[in-house]
């Protein structure tokens, strides 16, 4: 599928170095948003762990397209160059649950990489987290700017690196999984 018009399902964020810079700018930040913001490892396995019945990608977005200025700075690439970009809603028990916006640079894409661009319903966390050669950076946290009540209230985002390949992944938490109890 390549939606390379499509509006972007996420909204616009503020982003910080780090969840403790984050909440020393909103002490309210904490609880459920706090326990997702800062959980280790595969964010895909800890959902699948939630999930009572079954766990699903559904892909929203995804062809080239222009990142972001602010992607493209995070990731040290031309802001006006080209990307993959994926966007998907991670679902969990019939609801979305997290929706997430990862952005492949070109370069990345080649070799190995180019799998990347068929992953289809296959969760990216999933993939990267199998693949050992795959390391994450340290999470930024994020609060989502003017979101509605049916809109990420925060995010995370980090990138991912593989010899001298990136990608960048942002994951933003949707009420329907804040509003769960942990």
């Amino acid at each position: 599928m390549s939606n390379r018009n499509a509006r972007s399902i996420v909204p616009a964020v503020r982003w910080y170095r780090s969840f403790r810079q984050a909440r020393l700018n909103h002490p309210g930040l904490q609880g459920t948003a706090a326990f997702w913001l800062q959980a280790e490892g595969s964010l895909t396995r800890h959902l699948q762990l939630r999930c009572r019945q079954h766990f699903h990608v559904e892909v929203a977005n995804e062809g080239f397209s222009l990142p972001t200025r602010d992607e493209a700075l995070t990731l040290g690439i031309p802001h006006r160059q080209r990307a993959w970009v994926r966007e998907v809603r991670l679902c969990g028990d019939g609801a979305p649950w997290v929706l997430a916006r990862t952005i492949i640079p070109l370069d990345t894409l080649s070799g190995r990489g180019r799998r990347l661009r068929h992953l289809g319903r296959v969760p990216l966390g999933a993939w990267l987290f199998s693949h050992r050669e795959w390391s994450r950076g340290p999470l930024q946290a994020g609060l989502c700017r003017e979101a509605r009540p049916d809109e990420p209230h925060c995010a995370r985002r980090s990138i991912f690196t593989s010899h001298d390949h990136s990608l960048l992944v942002g994951e933003y938490f949707l009420p329907e999984l804040l509003a769960q109890p942990l």
